[in-house]
């Protein structure tokens, strides 16, 4: 599941996913009884997908980030921990055949493929339930930004956990054994691209907020040293000044094949 980092920095760092990519998956599902968000965080998936649905069960293995969770009256939140086997997975969640919706925010690169998937297998509704999961990796800000960004990114390479090479491909290579939806398949993920608004201190703290900074850190690497910080703060413009960011996201969704 998700590697740990500062919850707060966390959520004030990380893109709003548009909201219409839940009207999308809303429309593909032939009920809107229950659904499943795997890996919430602070719920912010979970809050959106509760527009649509009845009830959303939110998990993660994470306390911490449970602890800041976004309240709603149509979400449960529930602390899954990775001890829990399959079996209760599905009986926690609402037994075989009894979810509409499975999501997963840029967490699903995180877990046991073979295990998750059986899961969701077991608790999709059959026909007409839908897993839908998602992620970015590049962000883009401008032409003399860029620049800066690609050479952070290649320093924090060989600190970055073996599963980040999923979202690094943008999903092409995530296992995803579903039949699709028209909204990208196994190999094919439907690229999005999700603008953000960031101050240069927001900018940074998104650069921070990566399992490679803390890993690096946690080596002694100082990835954003101060003369790295001092040219980004020139090409970004000025440390008062905000930016779109334009964060590179990807979505694979599916039905089970029956």
């Amino acid at each position: 599941m998700a590697p740990k980092y500062e919850a707060d920095v966390y959520v004030e760092a990380r893109p709003h996913y548009p909201e219409e990519w839940y009207s999308w998956l809303a429309a593909r599902t032939l009920h809107h009884s229950l659904a499943w968000d795997v890996g919430t965080g602070n719920g912010q998936a979970a809050t959106a997908v509760a527009e649509h649905y009845e009830q959303v069960i939110a998990t993660d293995v994470s306390e911490q980030q449970l602890q800041r969770a976004i309240p709603h009256p149509r979400i449960k939140y529930l602390h899954t921990p990775i001890s829990m086997s399959e079996d209760d997975i599905v009986n926690l969640i609402g037994g075989e055949n009894s979810v509409d919706l499975v999501t997963v925010a840029t967490a699903v690169h995180w877990f046991d493929l073979p295990s998750f998937y059986a899961a969701v297998t077991r608790l999709l509704k059959k026909p007409g339930g839908i897993i839908a999961v998602w992620s970015y990796y590049n962000v883009s800000v401008s032409p003399t930004v860029d620049p800066l960004l690609k050479r952070y990114f290649e320093a924090a390479r060989p600190y970055f956990h073996p599963n980040v090479k999923y979202p690094a491909d943008g999903y092409k290579t995530l296992p995803f054994p579903f039949e699709s939806v028209g909204l990208g398949s196994e190999g094919e993920p439907l690229p999005v691209d999700i603008p953000k608004q960031l101050s240069f201190a927001g900018f940074l703290g998104l650069l921070r907020s990566s399992s490679a900074f803390t890993a690096a850190k946690e080596r002694g690497v100082e990835l954003l040293s101060g003369e790295v910080v001092e040219e980004l703060e020139v090409a970004w413009g000025g440390s008062n000044l905000t930016r779109c960011v334009v964060f590179k996201a990807f979505m694979l969704a599916g039905k089970v094949r029956l």
